[in-house]
């Protein structure tokens, strides 16, 4: 008799994820009822929130590595590698943010 076991590799939509700081050493935990800008604010990293909604780009953050949830409207394809708005993204596994 064998068992079959479902392991995930990515975090579904809304799931819990993390944030690691590289400059502080430090990993942030996103829960499913918090965005990533709430957590970033909290955690005492500057960033201007904009309009809260995806639209304006002003909370557009650089990430190194992870595999992110887009949910807004304002960034390209191309910024889209580098950047996310943590006001609406999420990520299907650990972000990494080097600045």
């Amino acid at each position: 008799m064998s068992s079959k076991a479902v392991v995930m590799s990515q975090a579904p939509d809304g799931a819990s994820f993390e944030i690691y700081l590289t400059w502080s050493d430090c990993t942030l935990k996103v829960e499913a009822n918090q965005t990533a800008l709430q957590v970033l604010l909290e955690a005492g990293v500057a960033i201007s929130p904009g309009c809260l909604t995806g639209g304006c780009g002003e909370c557009a953050t650089a990430y190194v590595e992870g595999d992110m949830i887009h949910k807004d409207t304002c960034l390209n394809a191309a910024d889209r590698q580098r950047l996310f708005c943590p006001c609406v993204s999420r990520a299907r596994t650990r972000i990494v943010i080097a600045e």
